[in-house]
C-alpha cells in the first residue's frame, strides 16, 4: 500500500511526534503548534521542552503506548523510534503517513523563502548565526536549528517574516527533503560512511542537494575548503543557479579578513565591515562570513548585518564554556570529526594564549573511528594533554579490532587512553591556572565538564 507524503501545512491535519523531547523533533513540533497545527506528542522520559509544547498547546503524553494516537492523521517519528515502538506499529496499521523529521519540517516550510545550511562541520552554528542576524537587523525569521542558542532562548521559533532557516542535516540524506531559495555549504568532507559507504557517494549527495536549487536561487560555498570549493564549480558548470564564494582568498566574492580575536571584517561590494565577534577561532569567523553573505542576498543593510552579529555568544556545545576553577576554563565541544577537533583545538589554543591546552576525546561511532584513528590522532596531538575514552557506540554494534587504542597509537607523549571514572581527576591533575580544559564528543563525554570542575575545585 503506498502512502502519500504530505506536502505542506494544510495536508498534514492532526500530527502525532514519537519522540517529542528530542532537540530536532521538538523544534518541528513547536513550529507546527505556533503555525497553528494540532499537535500531539510522546516520549520515553519527561523532558523539559516537553512542558514547554504542553504550554503552548500540545497535548503530551509521557510513555509510548498505541493509544497515545488519538485521532492523529500524520504521523512524525524520531530517529531513535525502534520498529517495535508500539505506537510507529499501531501507525503502519492504520496506514498513517509516517515522516522523517525532515520530510514534516519541509511540509511546514509552505511558500516562505528557505535558507538552509548544509556541510560536514558548523551547520548549527552558522544556522544560529544567521537567525541572529536576522532577528538583530530587525527581522523575524522562523527557524529550526540542531543545538540551543542562548541568544534566541530555543532552538526554534515561528517567525512573522515569511523567511524561514533551516540547518540541513546531509548525516542520512534527509536534506534532500528540502527546497531552499538559499543554500549554504560551510564544508564538504566524507563522513557518515556507514550511511554513505564511500566519499564519492557524500559528494555526490552535495551535487543532488545544489541541484534543488531554483533557476533564481543562490548557493553560497566556503572557497577556503576545498569539498565546498569544489561542489560549487561543478554547481556552476551544469549553470542551473547561481554560485557565490565566501572565504580568505581573491577568489571569494565576499572576503574574510582575520588578523585574529578582534580584528576580523569582511569586504563586501559596499565596503569593508568590521565584524566584534563573541566567539573565537577562523572556522567561527568563516561561519560569520557564511551568515553576512545570507543577510546580504536577502537584502539586509551591511552595517547592520555586522553589529547584529555582534550579539552572537555561541550555540550549545559549540565551545561552550562550563565553567572555572583554580584558574582554569573548562569548554565543551560537540566535535566529533578530526577536522572538528582541529579547528576546536586551534580555537582552545588561540583562547589560552601562552598557557597549555588539555582534551578529553570521546570517539563517536565504531566506523568513524575506523577510518578517522590517524586523523583524530593528528588532531588531538595539537594539544598539550590528550585523553581519550572509550568509543561512544550510539547506533552501531561494535566491530571487531575497532577500539580507542587505534587513535591512542598515534598520540603524542601526552596522549593516552584514560578510563572514565579516572577522567576529570587526571586532567585536574594536568591543568595549572591560566590553561584551558576542552571536553570533545557527540557521546555523553559533555557530562565531563561539570565533574573537572568539580574536580579542580577539590
Amino acid at each position: 500500500m503506498s502512502i502519500d507524503v504530505p506536502t505542506g501545512p494544510a495536508t498534514l491535519g492532526r500530527t502525532h511526534f514519537i519522540g517529542i523531547g528530542g532537540v530536532g523533533m521538538s523544534a518541528v513540533a513547536r513550529i507546527m503548534v505556533a503555525r497553528g497545527i494540532p499537535v500531539s506528542g510522546s516520549d520515553a522520559k519527561d523532558l523539559p521542552v516537553m512542558a514547554d509544547l504542553a504550554a503552548a498547546g500540545a497535548r503530551i503524553e509521557v510513555g509510548y503506548a498505541a493509544g497515545n494516537l488519538g485521532d492523529a492523521q500524520t504521523v512524525v517519528a524520531g530517529s531513535a523510534i525502534r520498529a517495535d515502538n508500539p505506537e510507529l506499529a499501531a501507525a503502519r496499521e492504520a496506514g498513517l503517513p509516517v515522516l522523517h523529521r525532515s520530510q514534516a519540517l519541509a511540509a511546514i516550510m509552505g511558500a516562505d523563502t528557505v535558507v538552509t545550511v548544509a556541510g560536514t562541520h558548523g551547520k548549527s552554528t552558522t544556522t544560529s548565526m544567521v537567525a541572529v542576524l536576522l532577528k538583530g537587523a530587525g527581522l523575524d525569521p522562523t527557524f529550526a536549528i540542531g543545538a540551543n542558542v542562548p541568544a534566541l532562548g530555543v532552538n526554534a521559533a515561528h517567525g512573522s517574516s515569511g523567511i524561514f532557516v533551516a540547518e540541513a542535516d546531509e548525516s542520512d540524506g534527509s536534506f534532500l527533503n528540502y527546497r531552499p531559495q538559499i543554500a549554504v555549504v560551510t564544508n564538504v568532507e566524507p563522513d557518515h560512511l556507514d550511511h554513505y559507504g564511500t566519499p564519492e557517494a557524500v559528494y555526490a549527495s552535495f551535487d543532488s542537494f545544489t541541484a534543488l536549487l531554483p533557476a533564481d536561487g543562490v548557493l553560497i560555498a566556503c572557497a577556503d575548503d576545498a569539498g565546498a570549493l569544489a561542489l560549487a564549480d561543478r554547481t556552476r558548470q551544469r549553470g542551473n543557479t547561481r554560485v557565490f564564494l565566501y572565504g580568505t582568498g581573491a577568489e571569494a566574492d565576499l572576503q574574510l579578513h582575520d588578523g585574529g580575536p578582534g580584528e576580523v571584517s569582511v569586504s563586501a561590494p559596499a565596503g569593508r565591515f568590521d565584524l566584534a565577534l563573541q566567539v573565537p577561532g577562523r572556522h567561527n569567523a568563516l561561519n560569520a562570513a557564511a551568515a553576512f553573505a545570507v543577510a546580504l542576498e536577502l537584502g539586509v543593510d551591511p552595517a547592520a548585518a555586522a553589529s547584529a552579529l555582534g550579539h552572537f555568544a555561541g550555540a550549545s556545545r559549540r565551545f561552550e564554556l562550563k565553567g572555572e576553577a583554580g584558574g582554569v576554563r573548562v569548554f565543551d565541544d560537540y566535535a566529533h570529526h578530526p577536522t572538528e577537533v582541529r579547528a576546536a583545538l586551534t580555537a582552545a589554543r588561540s583562547v589560552a594564549g601562552g598557557h597549555k591546552v588539555h582534551v578529553l576525546f570521546q570517539p563517536h561511532l565504531f566506523s568513524r573511528t575506523r577510518e578517522f584513528a590517524a586523523e583524530f590522532a593528528g588532531a588531538l596531538n595539537l594539544a598539550d594533554t590528550a585523553l581519550v575514552l572509550d568509543i561512544y557506540p550510539a547506533r552501531e554494534d561494535p566491530i571487531p579490532g575497532v577500539t580507542s587504542q587505534l587513535i591512542a597509537d598515534h598520540l603524542g607523549p601526552g596522549g593516552r587512553l584514560v578510563e572514565a571514572a579516572d577522567a576529570a581527576a587526571a586532567l585536574a591533575a594536568a591543568a595549572a591556572p591560566g590553561d584551558i580544559v576542552l571536553t570533545a564528543g557527540a557521546g555523553d563525554v559533555t557530562a565531563y565538564g561539570a565533574r573537572i570542575v568539580e574536580a579542580l575545585r577539590a
